[in-house]
């Protein structure tokens, strides 16, 4: 039932208002007496979110409603709400005829494997216990959440005290930014880099969750307005949001779209630079976490910076669990979700946008920033296989057998002096993927050539 992602799919087959009532139920019945309660804009978003605080009132649970609101948001808010438990109804990047339910911890930290199964035993054994009819929980709304996502990154990026003591003009006052809502949930961080002292021009910015200005996830291909509008004018960086907000993607000020791998060094790089100096005296290495598909640049760029790479299986619940560890100072993915574990372990469009702006504005042109990173050539390919288990558990032996670095966290991952190659089996169609990355483009030709010397003796036994 639940992927890392939570329960996502078309709306009226894979997700129903039945479903919502029913995990609404469960989360009540594993002890959760107060519930924050969210949603994109999707149009099916506030049935979805109603059936879900019915299940959770029945059971006796209180809920409070932030109506549309980002996911870092309803993540964040759990704490603020002192509740036990945040549920967005979402769909994230996905289609609009999708939509989906995420579960949230108290530390904005998504629900771990252990608890999305506990959730989903009790929705397919439907063994949630009705409260009396007079101790059902009650329902209230918040319309406070966004303002205070708000003065949470003003703080995260500026300081406390020094946000606090801020002028009205802001520290980021000859910042241009053009920020892309793309009629998602993201809307908030028009505000935050206003606060900061930006100023914001916004594509996109009135909720519709049928997405009409673009499709919600931002890649260089769905953001090509944004791409315009910033290479038309003389604005410093755009940036985008998907429909929850809680990816962020970027384009310099050139109008060039920023690559993940890149964006991913930067933010990395400068948390490293700003963590804590004791810590770092004390002989602690700060390392960043990052799936097992992360470029070969991001770990120079960690290394030239005196921290290392610690490795996770693909997708932002993980490297939030590996976030959490008090020596990883960041957590990122190329897809766009951004963790910084200080401030939140939910990945943040909104933070993120923001401490990109700043660092714009300390460090100069986003153009430059990514022109001093490495670069590295890479290879992707796919093959289609009949049973993927089964073929990945004899590349792992083999490669196993053959190689001194081998990684099988999420598929198998070689490493070498000069680059790493990946395969790894789709979680949804019947492929397994080959990636490889090196220093030199013939280096990389060759581990891609023998990534597919290892599926092709693994199809054969």
């Amino acid at each position: 039932m639940f992927g890392t992602s939570g329960v996502r799919g078309p709306f009226g087959t894979d997700v129903t208002a039945e479903l919502a009532l029913s995990i609404g139920r469960a989360v009540a019945a594993e002890d959760a007496d107060r519930i924050v309660i969210g949603r994109d804009p999707r149009t099916t978003g506030d049935l979805l979110a109603d059936a879900a605080a019915a299940g959770a009132r029945e059971c006796g649970a209180d809920v409070i409603d932030l109506g549309i609101a980002a996911t870092p948001t309803i993540a964040r808010s759990v704490a603020w709400q002192d509740a036990d438990v945040g549920i967005a109804v979402t769909a994230s990047h996905n289609p609009p005829e999708d939509n989906g339910i995420k579960l949230w911890q108290r530390s904005g930290q998504a629900f771990d494997e252990e608890r999305r199964e506990r959730i989903a035993e009790r929705v397919r054994a439907d063994d949630a216990t009705a409260a009396a009819w007079d101790a059902v929980g009650g329902r209230s709304a918040w319309d406070g959440a966004a303002e205070r996502h708000v003065a949470a990154i003003e703080n995260a990026v500026l300081g406390q005290e020094t946000a606090a003591g801020a002028d009205s003009t802001g520290p980021l006052a000859n910042l241009d930014v053009v920020v892309d809502v793309g009629n998602g949930a993201g809307g908030l961080t028009v505000q935050a880099l206003r606060e900061l002292g930006c100023s914001v021009e916004a594509l996109n910015e009135g909720p519709d969750g049928r997405f009409p200005s673009r499709p919600s996830e931002p890649t260089a291909e769905t953001l090509s307005t944004l791409r315009s509008v910033v290479a038309a004018t003389d604005a410093d960086l755009g940036v985008a949001h998907d429909g929850d907000a809680d990816r962020m993607m970027a384009v310099d000020e050139t109008g060039n779209f920023v690559g993940g791998d890149a964006l991913l060094a930067l933010f990395a790089v400068d948390a490293v630079r700003s963590a804590d100096e004791a810590g770092r005296q004390a002989g602690t290495e700060p390392r960043v976490a990052a799936p097992v598909n992360t470029s070969l640049a991001v770990d120079d760029a960690l290394a030239e910076a005196g921290a290392a790479v610690v490795r996770t299986r693909v997708g932002d619940v993980f490297v939030a669990e590996r976030a959490s560890e008090p020596d990883v100072v960041f957590g990122g993915e190329p897809s766009g979700a951004w963790i910084w574990p200080d401030a939140t372990l939910c990945p943040d469009g909104p933070l993120a946008a923001c401490r990109l702006a700043a660092m714009v504005a300390e460090n100069g042109p986003l153009s430059a920033l990514v022109d001093d990173l490495d670069s590295y050539p890479i290879r992707r390919d796919s093959e289609e296989v009949a049973e993927k288990a089964a073929t990945m558990e004899r590349i792992e032996a083999a490669a196993a057998d053959t190689f001194d670095d081998v990684n099988d966290i999420d598929g198998v991952r070689v490493t070498t002096d000069d680059g790493w190659l990946l395969l790894r089996a789709s979680g949804t169609q019947p492929l397994i993927r080959l990636t490889a990355e090196a220093r030199e483009p013939a280096r990389a030709d060759d581990l891609l050539e023998t990534g597919h010397e290892l599926l092709d003796d693994a199809l054969a036994d």
